[in-house]
């Protein structure tokens, strides 16, 4: 069977996007804030990080907070900001004895300056790590990522470094956010939607979906787990026949 990096089979995901949703919803049904399913979302946070790991994913992205979410009420939004301080300040280095290392991708100009010092210490404590990239989308959306990576090459073309024929797919996919990862194999959406949300937009294109009725505080590691098999059981045929895909395993 081919083997892909660290000796793992295909069947296992390289990289795993999740959009995290159903905080709200979770703590609604139990008559709580909506801030307390944003906390009790951390646990699953850690127990999808673990699974993941042991699986030997190399790259996990997780929907943290979409630029269209400023659009939620003012307490809210400044609670998720408060929540997400003190997670880094707490988790970082959680993740980095555990060789795991932070990235965190989106347009930061819009955070406090306190939080975008500690995205930075994060990132910096982390970045030595090697066992996995955990990689927290914030303040990101995919046409804001798509929109940046076409500046960066418009630059480019103004300084007289790049011709217009020089820019390509490939060439535009390394000026995403993501431009240096492996694409997104599989793509989890929690609580019972089925959307993306300007989630990765570019990166998803030959995802596959899993869509989970779980609310995200309640998607812990069995769920996880499922998910992965789901993804094994499939077959990925990137535009070919199955006949094609199949003829190409047996070579």
């Amino acid at each position: 069977m081919e083997k892909t990096k660290q000796g793992v089979s295909p069947s296992v995901p390289r990289h795993v996007a999740i959009i995290m949703d159903g905080n709200n919803r979770w703590a609604k049904k139990r008559l709580l804030p909506g801030v307390a399913g944003h906390k009790a979302g951390v646990d699953a946070v850690r127990a999808v990080i673990e699974v993941c790991a042991e699986a030997k994913v190399e790259v996990l992205t997780l929907f943290a907070f979409s630029s269209e979410n400023w659009q939620r009420p003012a307490e809210e939004v400044g609670a998720l900001m408060e929540l997400f301080l003190s997670a880094l300040r707490r988790e970082a280095k959680r993740l980095n004895d555990n060789n795991i290392s932070l990235r965190i991708i989106g347009d930061r100009s819009r955070f406090h300056p306190e939080l975008q010092a500690s995205m930075r210490e994060a990132e910096a404590l982390t970045a030595g790590s090697n066992r996995f990239i955990l990689q927290i989308a914030a303040n990101y959306g995919g046409q804001w990522d798509i929109a940046q990576a076409a500046q960066r090459l418009a630059r480019e073309v103004q300084a007289g470094h790049l011709r217009p024929d020089d820019i390509t797919p490939e060439l535009l996919q390394t000026c995403l956010a993501t431009g240096d990862l492996p694409l997104p194999d599989l793509c989890i959406r929690t609580g019972g939607e089925h959307r993306i949300s300007n989630f990765l937009l570019w990166q998803l294109a030959y995802a596959e979906l899993y869509f989970s009725d779980l609310f995200w505080p309640d998607f812990k590691h069995e769920a996880m787990r499922t998910a992965l098999a789901d993804y094994a059981s499939r077959q990925r045929r990137f535009g070919k026949t199955s006949e094609q895909v199949e003829a190409g395993a047996r070579a």
